[in-house]
Protein backbone atom coordinates (compact mmCIF):
# COMPACT_ATOMS: atom_id res chain seq x y z
CA UNK A 1 0.00 0.00 0.00
CA UNK A 2 1.30 2.97 -1.26
CA UNK A 3 0.68 7.46 0.07
CA UNK A 4 -1.29 8.41 -2.48
CA UNK A 5 0.57 11.37 -3.43
CA UNK A 6 1.99 11.81 -6.79
CA UNK A 7 4.74 14.12 -6.18
CA UNK A 8 7.86 13.56 -4.13
CA UNK A 9 6.11 15.32 -0.63
CA UNK A 10 5.93 11.85 0.81
CA UNK A 11 8.71 9.62 1.56
CA UNK A 12 5.56 6.80 1.18
CA UNK A 13 4.53 6.94 -2.61
CA UNK A 14 5.30 4.95 -5.39
CA UNK A 15 7.87 6.85 -6.42
CA UNK A 16 9.90 7.31 -3.25
CA UNK A 17 9.90 3.54 -1.99
CA UNK A 18 8.93 1.39 -4.62
CA UNK A 19 8.07 -2.19 -3.62
CA UNK A 20 8.02 -0.93 0.52
CA UNK A 21 4.68 1.55 0.23
CA UNK A 22 3.67 2.43 3.64
CA UNK A 23 5.44 0.95 7.15
CA UNK A 24 1.93 -0.50 8.63
CA UNK A 25 0.91 -4.23 8.93
CA UNK A 26 -2.66 -5.07 10.02
CA UNK A 27 -2.46 -9.35 9.79
CA UNK A 28 -1.58 -10.40 13.20
CA UNK A 29 1.32 -13.11 11.64
CA UNK A 30 3.12 -9.76 10.34
CA UNK A 31 2.90 -8.30 13.42
CA UNK A 32 4.32 -10.88 15.22
CA UNK A 33 7.12 -11.72 13.37
CA UNK A 34 8.04 -7.93 12.87
CA UNK A 35 7.25 -6.00 16.06
CA UNK A 36 6.57 -2.99 15.02
CA UNK A 37 7.33 0.40 16.93
CA UNK A 38 3.49 1.39 17.79
CA UNK A 39 0.79 -1.61 18.21
CA UNK A 40 -2.74 -0.56 17.95
CA UNK A 41 -5.16 -2.94 19.18
CA UNK A 42 -8.49 -3.65 21.60
CA UNK A 43 -8.13 -5.45 25.11
CA UNK A 44 -10.10 -7.87 23.53
CA UNK A 45 -6.72 -9.13 22.12
CA UNK A 46 -5.96 -10.11 25.70
CA UNK A 47 -8.01 -13.48 25.46
CA UNK A 48 -5.42 -14.42 22.69
CA UNK A 49 -2.68 -14.89 25.58
CA UNK A 50 -3.35 -18.71 26.47
CA UNK A 51 -4.43 -19.67 23.41
CA UNK A 52 -1.73 -18.35 21.31
CA UNK A 53 1.83 -18.45 22.26
CA UNK A 54 2.88 -16.34 19.65
CA UNK A 55 1.64 -13.26 21.81
CA UNK A 56 4.66 -13.61 23.90
CA UNK A 57 6.83 -12.02 21.10
CA UNK A 58 4.68 -8.69 21.43
CA UNK A 59 6.08 -8.93 25.15
CA UNK A 60 10.13 -9.73 23.52
CA UNK A 61 9.59 -13.04 24.34
CA UNK A 62 11.84 -14.14 21.26
CA UNK A 63 14.51 -16.88 20.72
CA UNK A 64 16.02 -16.53 17.20
CA UNK A 65 15.52 -14.26 14.17
CA UNK A 66 14.99 -15.15 10.13
CA UNK A 67 16.50 -12.79 8.18
CA UNK A 68 13.75 -13.33 5.61
CA UNK A 69 10.45 -13.97 7.52
CA UNK A 70 11.21 -11.78 11.14
CA UNK A 71 11.55 -12.53 14.72
CA UNK A 72 10.23 -16.35 16.12
CA UNK A 73 9.19 -17.70 19.42
CA UNK A 74 9.30 -21.06 20.22
CA UNK A 75 5.30 -21.46 19.60
CA UNK A 76 6.11 -20.90 15.50
CA UNK A 77 7.21 -23.96 13.71
CA UNK A 78 10.21 -23.18 11.61
CA UNK A 79 12.47 -25.97 11.09
CA UNK A 80 14.69 -23.88 8.36
CA UNK A 81 17.59 -23.28 9.31
CA UNK A 82 18.37 -21.40 6.09
CA UNK A 83 16.46 -20.25 3.17
CA UNK A 84 18.51 -20.41 -0.56
CA UNK A 85 17.74 -17.62 -3.10
CA UNK A 86 14.54 -17.76 -4.93
CA UNK A 87 13.38 -16.87 -8.33
CA UNK A 88 11.77 -14.05 -7.49
CA UNK A 89 15.46 -12.25 -6.59
CA UNK A 90 15.10 -12.74 -2.62
CA UNK A 91 19.09 -13.23 -1.26
CA UNK A 92 19.65 -16.06 0.98
CA UNK A 93 18.89 -15.35 4.36
CA UNK A 94 19.46 -17.56 7.56
CA UNK A 95 17.99 -18.06 11.24
CA UNK A 96 20.15 -16.76 14.08
CA UNK A 97 19.85 -17.34 17.20
CA UNK A 98 18.83 -13.75 19.35
CA UNK A 99 18.05 -13.06 22.93
CA UNK A 100 14.83 -11.80 24.68
CA UNK A 101 14.04 -8.05 23.28
CA UNK A 102 13.08 -5.29 25.42
CA UNK A 103 9.10 -5.20 26.50
CA UNK A 104 6.75 -2.54 25.58
CA UNK A 105 7.78 0.95 27.83
CA UNK A 106 4.67 2.69 27.44
CA UNK A 107 0.59 1.73 27.29
CA UNK A 108 -1.97 4.20 26.37
CA UNK A 109 -5.67 3.89 27.04
CA UNK A 110 -7.93 5.86 25.32
CA UNK A 111 -11.36 5.93 26.78
CA UNK A 112 -10.96 4.87 29.88
CA UNK A 113 -14.35 5.65 31.22
CA UNK A 114 -15.19 2.27 28.68
CA UNK A 115 -12.92 -0.29 31.06
CA UNK A 116 -15.40 -0.35 33.58
CA UNK A 117 -18.55 -3.06 34.87
CA UNK A 118 -17.92 -6.43 33.14
CA UNK A 119 -15.65 -5.60 30.27
CA UNK A 120 -13.11 -3.49 33.08
CA UNK A 121 -13.38 -6.57 35.62
CA UNK A 122 -12.02 -9.05 32.89
CA UNK A 123 -9.05 -6.26 31.72
CA UNK A 124 -8.38 -5.57 35.20
CA UNK A 125 -7.52 -9.53 35.82
CA UNK A 126 -5.89 -10.24 32.75
CA UNK A 127 -3.56 -6.50 33.08
CA UNK A 128 -2.14 -9.11 36.12
CA UNK A 129 -0.49 -11.00 33.47
CA UNK A 130 0.47 -8.16 31.30
CA UNK A 131 1.89 -5.99 34.12
CA UNK A 132 4.17 -9.12 34.95
CA UNK A 133 5.11 -10.29 31.33
CA UNK A 134 5.88 -6.52 30.55
CA UNK A 135 8.18 -5.90 33.20
CA UNK A 136 12.20 -6.18 33.19
CA UNK A 137 14.69 -5.88 35.88
CA UNK A 138 17.58 -3.22 35.49
CA UNK A 139 20.48 -3.69 38.28
CA UNK A 140 18.07 -5.56 40.16
CA UNK A 141 15.35 -3.34 40.23
CA UNK A 142 11.70 -4.05 38.36
CA UNK A 143 10.54 -1.65 35.56
CA UNK A 144 7.05 -1.50 34.37
CA UNK A 145 5.59 0.21 31.26
CA UNK A 146 4.32 3.93 31.82
CA UNK A 147 0.78 4.24 31.28
CA UNK A 148 -0.90 6.90 30.52
CA UNK A 149 -5.13 7.11 30.02
CA UNK A 150 -6.90 9.85 28.70
CA UNK A 151 -10.79 9.93 29.11
CA UNK A 152 -13.45 13.00 29.26
CA UNK A 153 -16.02 11.72 31.61
CA UNK A 154 -14.55 9.87 34.63
CA UNK A 155 -15.20 9.71 37.99
CA UNK A 156 -13.17 7.73 41.23
CA UNK A 157 -10.48 7.53 38.89
CA UNK A 158 -8.22 6.61 41.43
CA UNK A 159 -10.08 3.77 42.35
CA UNK A 160 -10.64 2.88 38.96
CA UNK A 161 -6.92 3.26 37.83
CA UNK A 162 -5.67 1.32 40.82
CA UNK A 163 -8.45 -1.91 40.48
CA UNK A 164 -7.19 -1.86 36.65
CA UNK A 165 -3.19 -1.35 36.98
CA UNK A 166 -2.22 -1.19 40.25
CA UNK A 167 -0.73 2.12 40.12
CA UNK A 168 -1.72 5.68 41.56
CA UNK A 169 -2.99 8.41 39.23
CA UNK A 170 -1.62 12.09 38.73
CA UNK A 171 -3.33 14.17 36.38
CA UNK A 172 -1.80 15.91 33.58
CA UNK A 173 -1.87 19.06 32.83
CA UNK A 174 -2.30 19.80 36.80
CA UNK A 175 -5.58 22.52 38.02
CA UNK A 176 -3.96 25.63 36.95
CA UNK A 177 -4.95 28.98 38.28
CA UNK A 178 -7.76 29.86 35.84
CA UNK A 179 -10.55 27.21 35.18
CA UNK A 180 -11.08 28.57 31.82
CA UNK A 181 -7.51 26.96 30.28
CA UNK A 182 -5.95 23.59 31.24
CA UNK A 183 -3.23 24.10 28.72
CA UNK A 184 -5.38 21.49 26.16
CA UNK A 185 -7.90 23.59 25.40
CA UNK A 186 -9.41 27.34 26.21
CA UNK A 187 -13.29 28.24 27.19
CA UNK A 188 -14.18 30.46 24.87
CA UNK A 189 -18.21 31.95 24.72
CA UNK A 190 -20.36 30.92 21.86
CA UNK A 191 -19.85 33.31 18.87
CA UNK A 192 -19.50 32.89 15.21
CA UNK A 193 -15.73 32.31 15.10
CA UNK A 194 -16.42 29.75 17.48
CA UNK A 195 -19.74 28.15 17.19
CA UNK A 196 -20.90 25.94 20.51
CA UNK A 197 -24.07 23.49 20.58
CA UNK A 198 -27.48 24.24 21.97
CA UNK A 199 -29.34 21.36 24.30
CA UNK A 200 -33.55 21.15 23.04
CA UNK A 201 -35.40 19.71 25.85
CA UNK A 202 -38.80 18.27 24.16
CA UNK A 203 -41.71 16.59 26.49
CA UNK A 204 -45.25 16.36 25.36
CA UNK A 205 -47.61 14.90 28.10
CA UNK A 206 -50.49 12.85 26.77
CA UNK A 207 -48.90 11.98 23.36
CA UNK A 208 -46.78 8.59 22.64
CA UNK A 209 -43.12 8.79 22.96
CA UNK A 210 -42.74 7.50 19.56
CA UNK A 211 -45.11 10.19 18.21
CA UNK A 212 -43.23 12.99 19.79
CA UNK A 213 -39.87 11.31 17.86
CA UNK A 214 -41.69 11.08 14.40
CA UNK A 215 -43.34 15.09 14.27
CA UNK A 216 -39.90 15.53 15.79
CA UNK A 217 -37.83 13.80 12.91
CA UNK A 218 -40.43 15.34 10.60
CA UNK A 219 -39.88 18.87 11.13
CA UNK A 220 -36.54 19.08 11.91
CA UNK A 221 -35.45 17.55 8.29
CA UNK A 222 -37.68 19.65 6.84
CA UNK A 223 -36.96 22.69 8.56
CA UNK A 224 -33.19 21.65 7.11
CA UNK A 225 -34.65 20.90 3.65
CA UNK A 226 -35.88 24.87 4.06
CA UNK A 227 -32.81 26.31 4.63
CA UNK A 228 -30.64 24.32 2.31
CA UNK A 229 -33.15 25.63 -0.80
CA UNK A 230 -32.42 28.89 0.56
CA UNK A 231 -29.11 29.45 0.74
CA UNK A 232 -28.36 27.30 -2.55
CA UNK A 233 -24.90 26.49 -0.78
CA UNK A 234 -23.10 24.30 1.53
CA UNK A 235 -23.97 26.37 4.60
CA UNK A 236 -26.57 24.14 5.59
CA UNK A 237 -24.69 21.23 5.08
CA UNK A 238 -24.30 20.64 9.00
CA UNK A 239 -27.76 20.40 9.33
CA UNK A 240 -28.67 18.04 7.03
CA UNK A 241 -28.07 14.93 8.26
CA UNK A 242 -30.32 14.03 11.62
CA UNK A 243 -28.33 11.83 13.98
CA UNK A 244 -31.02 9.84 15.90
CA UNK A 245 -29.54 8.25 19.20
CA UNK A 246 -31.14 5.23 21.01
CA UNK A 247 -31.06 3.88 24.31
CA UNK A 248 -31.48 0.31 22.96
CA UNK A 249 -32.43 -1.82 19.34
CA UNK A 250 -35.69 -2.27 20.03
CA UNK A 251 -36.64 1.35 20.18
CA UNK A 252 -34.21 1.94 17.44
CA UNK A 253 -35.59 -1.00 15.35
CA UNK A 254 -39.25 0.66 16.05
CA UNK A 255 -37.96 4.36 14.46
CA UNK A 256 -36.53 2.85 11.31
CA UNK A 257 -39.31 1.53 10.20
CA UNK A 258 -41.43 5.08 11.18
CA UNK A 259 -38.65 6.18 9.60
CA UNK A 260 -39.15 4.56 6.37
CA UNK A 261 -42.82 4.77 6.32
CA UNK A 262 -44.80 7.75 8.62
CA UNK A 263 -41.69 10.31 8.60
CA UNK A 264 -41.23 9.79 4.53
CA UNK A 265 -44.87 10.18 3.58
CA UNK A 266 -44.89 13.53 6.02
CA UNK A 267 -42.26 14.89 4.36
CA UNK A 268 -43.64 14.35 0.98
CA UNK A 269 -46.69 17.06 1.70
CA UNK A 270 -44.81 19.35 4.43
CA UNK A 271 -45.45 22.00 1.63
CA UNK A 272 -48.73 22.48 2.82
CA UNK A 273 -47.55 23.62 6.13
CA UNK A 274 -45.50 26.14 4.95
CA UNK A 275 -42.11 24.14 5.00
CA UNK A 276 -39.99 22.82 2.00
CA UNK A 277 -40.46 18.78 0.93
CA UNK A 278 -37.83 16.36 1.25
CA UNK A 279 -37.76 12.90 -0.60
CA UNK A 280 -36.06 10.43 1.77
CA UNK A 281 -34.84 7.55 -0.37
CA UNK A 282 -34.40 4.24 1.19
CA UNK A 283 -30.70 4.36 0.38
CA UNK A 284 -30.19 7.93 2.58
CA UNK A 285 -31.18 6.49 5.73
CA UNK A 286 -28.50 4.34 7.71
CA UNK A 287 -27.57 2.65 11.11
CA UNK A 288 -24.99 2.45 13.27
CA UNK A 289 -24.91 -0.39 15.81
CA UNK A 290 -23.74 -3.88 16.78
CA UNK A 291 -26.01 -5.30 14.01
CA UNK A 292 -23.57 -4.23 10.92
CA UNK A 293 -20.63 -6.14 9.81
CA UNK A 294 -16.80 -4.77 10.72
CA UNK A 295 -17.02 -4.26 6.62
CA UNK A 296 -20.17 -2.28 6.42
CA UNK A 297 -18.82 -0.02 9.67
CA UNK A 298 -16.41 1.92 7.49
CA UNK A 299 -19.09 2.57 4.79
CA UNK A 300 -21.15 3.93 7.20
CA UNK A 301 -18.67 6.31 8.62
CA UNK A 302 -17.01 7.17 5.25
CA UNK A 303 -20.69 8.17 3.88
CA UNK A 304 -21.21 10.15 6.90
CA UNK A 305 -18.05 12.58 5.74
CA UNK A 306 -20.21 13.28 2.30
CA UNK A 307 -21.50 16.69 2.22
CA UNK A 308 -25.04 18.13 1.06
CA UNK A 309 -23.44 20.14 -1.80
CA UNK A 310 -25.94 21.52 -4.42
CA UNK A 311 -23.26 21.89 -6.71
CA UNK A 312 -22.37 18.15 -6.46
CA UNK A 313 -25.96 17.10 -7.10
CA UNK A 314 -25.91 18.28 -10.49
CA UNK A 315 -24.15 15.86 -13.12
CA UNK A 316 -24.17 12.20 -13.78
CA UNK A 317 -26.09 9.84 -11.99
CA UNK A 318 -24.19 8.34 -9.28
CA UNK A 319 -24.30 5.29 -6.68
CA UNK A 320 -26.70 4.89 -4.16
CA UNK A 321 -23.25 4.92 -1.37
CA UNK A 322 -22.33 8.01 -3.15
CA UNK A 323 -25.40 10.31 -2.33
CA UNK A 324 -25.37 11.31 1.44
CA UNK A 325 -27.21 10.02 4.52
CA UNK A 326 -30.00 11.45 5.48
CA UNK A 327 -30.79 10.52 8.92
CA UNK A 328 -28.11 8.11 10.50
CA UNK A 329 -30.10 5.83 13.64
CA UNK A 330 -27.30 4.75 15.95
CA UNK A 331 -26.84 3.11 19.57
CA UNK A 332 -23.72 3.93 21.67
CA UNK A 333 -21.75 2.76 19.47
CA UNK A 334 -21.69 6.18 17.74
CA UNK A 335 -20.40 7.66 21.34
CA UNK A 336 -16.82 6.87 20.90
CA UNK A 337 -14.37 7.10 17.68
CA UNK A 338 -17.42 8.89 15.60
CA UNK A 339 -15.41 12.02 14.64
CA UNK A 340 -17.25 13.42 11.64
CA UNK A 341 -17.04 17.09 11.95
CA UNK A 342 -20.00 18.20 9.71
CA UNK A 343 -22.60 17.20 12.12
CA UNK A 344 -24.64 19.51 13.78
CA UNK A 345 -28.14 17.65 14.79
CA UNK A 346 -29.02 15.12 16.69
CA UNK A 347 -32.56 13.79 18.18
CA UNK A 348 -32.09 11.85 21.56
CA UNK A 349 -34.98 9.44 21.98
CA UNK A 350 -34.64 9.21 25.92
CA UNK A 351 -32.56 10.64 28.46
CA UNK A 352 -29.74 7.87 28.71
CA UNK A 353 -29.05 5.49 31.59
CA UNK A 354 -25.75 7.23 32.32
CA UNK A 355 -24.34 10.52 32.01
CA UNK A 356 -21.02 9.79 30.75
CA UNK A 357 -22.82 7.98 27.89
CA UNK A 358 -25.31 11.43 27.47
CA UNK A 359 -22.21 13.53 26.89
CA UNK A 360 -19.84 11.15 24.81
CA UNK A 361 -23.20 10.67 22.46
CA UNK A 362 -24.51 14.53 22.11
CA UNK A 363 -20.80 15.58 21.58
CA UNK A 364 -20.77 14.09 18.38
CA UNK A 365 -22.55 16.94 16.87
CA UNK A 366 -21.23 20.33 16.78
CA UNK A 367 -17.56 20.18 15.99
CA UNK A 368 -17.13 22.50 13.75
CA UNK A 369 -20.38 23.97 13.06
CA UNK A 370 -23.23 25.11 15.49
CA UNK A 371 -24.43 22.01 17.01
CA UNK A 372 -28.06 21.29 17.96
CA UNK A 373 -29.15 18.35 20.36
CA UNK A 374 -32.97 17.67 21.11
CA UNK A 375 -33.98 15.49 23.41
CA UNK A 376 -37.12 13.79 23.43
CA UNK A 377 -38.23 12.77 26.96
CA UNK A 378 -40.98 10.07 27.61
CA UNK A 379 -43.24 11.76 29.91
CA UNK A 380 -44.33 8.57 31.32
CA UNK A 381 -41.03 7.72 32.74
CA UNK A 382 -40.22 9.52 35.53
CA UNK A 383 -36.27 9.44 35.32
CA UNK A 384 -37.18 10.83 32.13
CA UNK A 385 -39.71 13.66 33.79
CA UNK A 386 -37.05 14.89 36.04
CA UNK A 387 -34.44 15.52 33.84
CA UNK A 388 -36.88 17.70 32.14
CA UNK A 389 -38.30 19.67 34.54
CA UNK A 390 -34.37 20.35 35.70
CA UNK A 391 -32.94 20.72 32.23
CA UNK A 392 -31.15 24.06 32.42
CA UNK A 393 -29.59 23.32 35.55
CA UNK A 394 -28.78 19.46 34.60
CA UNK A 395 -26.72 20.57 31.44
CA UNK A 396 -25.44 23.48 33.06
CA UNK A 397 -23.57 21.16 35.58
CA UNK A 398 -24.12 17.52 33.70
CA UNK A 399 -20.26 16.75 34.27
CA UNK A 400 -20.17 16.41 38.49
CA UNK A 401 -23.70 14.38 37.45
CA UNK A 402 -21.19 11.66 35.58
CA UNK A 403 -21.25 8.06 37.17
CA UNK A 404 -18.53 6.45 39.04
CA UNK A 405 -17.33 3.69 37.53
CA UNK A 406 -17.30 -0.48 38.76
CA UNK A 407 -14.03 -2.73 38.81
CA UNK A 408 -13.82 -5.72 40.47
CA UNK A 409 -11.00 -7.86 38.62
CA UNK A 410 -10.67 -10.00 41.74
CA UNK A 411 -14.53 -10.77 42.73
CA UNK A 412 -15.30 -14.46 42.85
CA UNK A 413 -17.13 -14.47 39.67
CA UNK A 414 -14.48 -13.21 37.68
CA UNK A 415 -12.11 -15.42 39.65
CA UNK A 416 -14.01 -18.27 37.69
CA UNK A 417 -13.91 -17.16 34.55
CA UNK A 418 -10.60 -15.52 34.28
CA UNK A 419 -8.22 -16.74 36.39
CA UNK A 420 -7.50 -19.87 34.52
CA UNK A 421 -6.15 -17.87 31.68
CA UNK A 422 -4.34 -15.75 33.68
CA UNK A 423 -2.48 -18.42 35.31
CA UNK A 424 -1.67 -20.30 31.51
CA UNK A 425 -0.87 -17.28 29.89
CA UNK A 426 1.61 -16.28 32.66
CA UNK A 427 3.84 -19.85 32.15
CA UNK A 428 3.10 -20.04 28.30
CA UNK A 429 4.38 -16.57 27.61
CA UNK A 430 6.73 -16.51 30.66
CA UNK A 431 8.91 -19.71 30.56
CA UNK A 432 10.27 -20.64 26.61
CA UNK A 433 9.83 -24.05 27.40
CA UNK A 434 6.45 -24.12 28.05
CA UNK A 435 5.71 -21.39 24.88
CA UNK A 436 4.69 -24.41 22.37
CA UNK A 437 1.39 -26.52 21.77
CA UNK A 438 2.89 -29.23 23.60
CA UNK A 439 5.13 -27.29 26.18
CA UNK A 440 1.35 -28.03 28.44
CA UNK A 441 2.42 -31.11 29.58
CA UNK A 442 5.69 -29.70 30.63
CA UNK A 443 4.53 -27.74 33.14
CA UNK A 444 6.41 -28.06 36.96
CA UNK A 445 4.55 -26.69 39.37
CA UNK A 446 7.64 -25.96 41.42
CA UNK A 447 9.66 -24.29 38.95
CA UNK A 448 10.72 -20.73 39.81
CA UNK A 449 8.89 -18.63 37.26
CA UNK A 450 5.69 -20.20 37.68
CA UNK A 451 6.26 -19.76 41.58
CA UNK A 452 7.35 -16.34 41.00
CA UNK A 453 4.20 -15.72 38.65
CA UNK A 454 1.98 -16.91 41.16
CA UNK A 455 3.17 -15.01 43.89
CA UNK A 456 2.50 -11.94 41.70
CA UNK A 457 -1.32 -12.39 40.96
CA UNK A 458 -1.78 -13.09 45.05
CA UNK A 459 0.53 -9.78 45.86
CA UNK A 460 -1.71 -7.99 43.62
CA UNK A 461 -4.89 -9.15 44.39
CA UNK A 462 -4.27 -8.30 48.18
CA UNK A 463 -2.81 -4.71 47.03
CA UNK A 464 -6.54 -4.37 45.27
CA UNK A 465 -8.33 -5.82 47.74
CA UNK A 466 -7.63 -7.52 50.90
CA UNK A 467 -5.40 -9.92 52.16
CA UNK A 468 -8.43 -12.65 52.67
CA UNK A 469 -9.13 -12.33 49.09
CA UNK A 470 -5.54 -12.60 48.20
CA UNK A 471 -5.60 -16.13 50.13
CA UNK A 472 -9.15 -16.89 48.37
CA UNK A 473 -6.70 -16.51 45.16
CA UNK A 474 -4.19 -18.45 46.36
CA UNK A 475 -5.84 -21.16 46.97
CA UNK A 476 -7.97 -21.18 43.50
CA UNK A 477 -4.31 -20.48 41.86
CA UNK A 478 -3.08 -23.72 43.66
CA UNK A 479 -6.30 -25.94 42.88
CA UNK A 480 -6.00 -25.41 38.85
CA UNK A 481 -2.12 -25.83 39.63
CA UNK A 482 -3.32 -29.72 40.95
CA UNK A 483 -5.80 -30.06 38.22
CA UNK A 484 -2.92 -29.18 35.30
CA UNK A 485 -0.42 -31.32 37.09
CA UNK A 486 -3.20 -34.73 37.47
CA UNK A 487 -4.29 -33.56 33.41
CA UNK A 488 -0.55 -34.36 32.40
CA UNK A 489 -0.14 -37.50 34.39
CA UNK A 490 -3.49 -38.85 33.89
CA UNK A 491 -2.79 -38.28 29.95
CA UNK A 492 -1.40 -41.38 28.81
CA UNK A 493 -0.68 -42.72 24.86
CA UNK A 494 -1.04 -38.96 24.00
CA UNK A 495 0.40 -35.74 24.48
CA UNK A 496 -1.20 -32.75 26.57
CA UNK A 497 -1.73 -29.39 24.79
CA UNK A 498 -3.33 -25.89 25.40
CA UNK A 499 -5.14 -27.00 22.01
CA UNK A 500 -6.45 -29.95 20.77
CA UNK A 501 -5.26 -31.46 17.64
CA UNK A 502 -6.67 -33.24 14.99
CA UNK A 503 -3.82 -35.70 14.88
CA UNK A 504 -5.57 -38.07 17.34
CA UNK A 505 -2.18 -37.64 19.90
CA UNK A 506 -2.65 -34.40 21.16
CA UNK A 507 -5.80 -33.27 23.69
CA UNK A 508 -6.49 -30.29 24.90
CA UNK A 509 -5.95 -28.37 28.32
CA UNK A 510 -8.24 -25.48 27.21
CA UNK A 511 -11.60 -25.54 26.70
CA UNK A 512 -13.92 -22.85 24.79
CA UNK A 513 -16.89 -21.88 27.05
CA UNK A 514 -20.05 -22.75 26.56
CA UNK A 515 -23.43 -22.36 27.67
CA UNK A 516 -23.94 -25.95 29.70
CA UNK A 517 -20.77 -26.78 30.91
CA UNK A 518 -18.06 -24.33 32.51
CA UNK A 519 -14.73 -26.28 33.30
CA UNK A 520 -11.95 -25.53 35.53
CA UNK A 521 -9.66 -24.38 32.45
CA UNK A 522 -12.66 -22.98 30.13
CA UNK A 523 -11.12 -19.96 29.18
CA UNK A 524 -12.81 -16.69 26.54
CA UNK A 525 -11.99 -16.26 23.74
CA UNK A 526 -12.93 -12.59 23.65
CA UNK A 527 -13.81 -10.64 26.61
CA UNK A 528 -16.95 -9.33 24.75
CA UNK A 529 -18.45 -12.99 25.14
CA UNK A 530 -22.16 -12.14 25.93
CA UNK A 531 -24.40 -15.03 27.93
CA UNK A 532 -26.94 -16.62 26.50
CA UNK A 533 -30.26 -15.80 27.17
CA UNK A 534 -32.20 -16.37 30.65
CA UNK A 535 -35.74 -18.66 30.05
CA UNK A 536 -38.60 -16.80 32.17
CA UNK A 537 -41.20 -19.10 32.79
CA UNK A 538 -44.29 -17.67 34.56
CA UNK A 539 -46.07 -20.26 36.88
CA UNK A 540 -50.44 -18.79 37.22
CA UNK A 541 -50.53 -20.35 40.44
CA UNK A 542 -52.68 -23.53 41.36
CA UNK A 543 -56.69 -23.67 41.00
CA UNK A 544 -56.52 -22.94 44.57
CA UNK A 545 -55.98 -19.18 43.72
CA UNK A 546 -52.12 -19.53 45.11
CA UNK A 547 -49.83 -16.74 43.73
CA UNK A 548 -47.74 -17.39 41.10
CA UNK A 549 -43.46 -17.19 40.60
CA UNK A 550 -41.03 -16.08 38.32
CA UNK A 551 -38.67 -19.37 37.57
CA UNK A 552 -35.20 -18.09 35.83
CA UNK A 553 -33.37 -20.59 34.20
CA UNK A 554 -30.17 -19.33 34.17
CA UNK A 555 -26.99 -20.31 32.11
CA UNK A 556 -23.42 -20.53 33.58
CA UNK A 557 -23.01 -16.37 33.08
CA UNK A 558 -20.12 -14.67 31.33
CA UNK A 559 -19.34 -11.77 33.13
CA UNK A 560 -19.90 -9.21 30.26
CA UNK A 561 -22.67 -7.96 29.03
CA UNK A 562 -23.48 -5.49 25.55
CA UNK A 563 -26.07 -2.53 25.97
CA UNK A 564 -26.46 -2.61 22.27
CA UNK A 565 -27.50 -6.24 22.99
CA UNK A 566 -31.09 -8.31 23.63
CA UNK A 567 -32.48 -8.05 26.95
CA UNK A 568 -31.06 -9.67 29.60
CA UNK A 569 -33.42 -12.27 29.42
CA UNK A 570 -36.26 -13.97 27.17
CA UNK A 571 -39.61 -14.34 28.56
CA UNK A 572 -41.56 -17.64 28.07
CA UNK A 573 -44.70 -18.38 29.18
CA UNK A 574 -45.90 -21.75 29.31
CA UNK A 575 -48.66 -23.00 31.48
Amino acid sequence: TYCGSLLNHCAFNQRQAPGEGLPVMVVDEEIYHRLPSLLIATVDKFAQMPWNGRTAMLFGRVNRFCERHGYLAPDVDHPQASHPPTKSGLPAAKVVEVGPLRPPDLIIQDELHLISGPLGTLVGLYETAVDHIASWEVDGMKVRPKVIASTATIRRAEQQVHSLFLRSVSVFPPQGLDVGDNFFSVQRPPSDAYPGRRYLGICAPGVRHKTALIQSYVSFLAAAQHIYEQVKSRDADPWMTLVGYFNSLRELAAMRRAVDDTVSTRLKKMNQRGLTRRFLDPWSVQELTSRLSAADIPETLDRLETPFDPAAQKGKKKAPSQYPIDVLLATNMISVGVDVARLGLMVVGGQPKATAEYIQATSRVGRRYPGLVATVYNWARPRDLSHYERFKHYHATFYQYVEALSVTPFSPRAVDRGLSAVLVALARLGVPDYNPNNGAGKLAATHQAVQHAVSSVVSRAGYITDSQRAKLVEDALAARLDHWSARISQTVGAKLGYKGQNDGTTVGLLQAPGGDDWSLFACLNSLRDVEPTINLILDDGGMDGSAGAWVFDRPPATPDADADDEPAFSPSLEP
